[in-house]
């Protein structure tokens, strides 16, 4: 299962780590509250800042996002980028990108993946559901712009999995610079998510576990 954050990372960059395959119970369940989920998204899309500044952004106070940025610290998701001092210490990701795999985890590390899973979609479709309300306040170039499409198709579970990875390379390959390296963020841009899922429509008969 490739998450929210690892379809907005990079492989490989002199200013960031690998993506971060999360599979250890403790550290899911660091990750499993809606203000850290927050945190993590705007360090990631906005770079290093203090926990004042991430305050103004997710809604919280400068002690809570402090607090939470410490816990997340514990387990290696964020560190001190250099400078200041107390809640005036900006922050930054150790890697932009979170990857989880389910199937490679214990029982333990499933249950929690699969909370923090809903808890990050829940998060992006509430972004979906408020562009839909807003969506007129926006100029037409990009509500022409919106992908907002389904599909059907047959297909089998390998070329499935072929699709995944075709489209996550497409994606990184042409945008991924941008989040470590403002200087490539051409004007009038901005964050922008796009969320590809794919899964059976129904059962499978016979129980096909392979």
């Amino acid at each position: 299962m490739k998450d929210y954050f690892r379809n907005m990372s990079f492989e490989k960059n002199d200013s960031a780590a690998p993506i971060r395959a999360v599979t250890d119970a403790r550290a899911l369940r660091a990750l499993a509250h809606p203000i850290r989920l927050a945190l993590i998204e705007i360090l990631s899309i906005d770079g290093p800042m203090t926990a004042t500044e991430a305050a103004d952004k997710v809604g919280e106070s400068p002690s809570t996002c402090s607090f939470h940025l410490r816990q997340l610290a514990q387990f290696g998701f964020v560190e001190e980028a250099g400078g200041g001092k107390g809640r005036a210490r900006p922050w930054k990701m150790t890697s932009i990108g979170l990857a989880f795999d389910p199937e490679a985890a214990g029982n333990e590390a499933k249950i929690v993946t699969a909370t923090v899973t809903r808890l990050v979609r829940d998060r992006q479709l509430e972004r979906y559901r408020a562009w839909q309300v807003n969506r007129e306040s926006y100029p037409v170039k990009w509500r022409k712009a919106a992908i907002d499409n389904e599909f059907a198709f047959w297909m089998t579970a390998d070329e499935l999995d072929v699709l995944g990875q075709e489209l996550e390379t497409l994606l990184t390959d042409r945008f991924r610079e941008r989040l470590s390296d403002p200087s490539k963020r051409p004007d009038g841009s901005v964050p922008v998510e796009l969320l590809t899922l794919g899964y059976p429509m129904r059962g499978l008969e016979g129980g096909d576990d392979k």
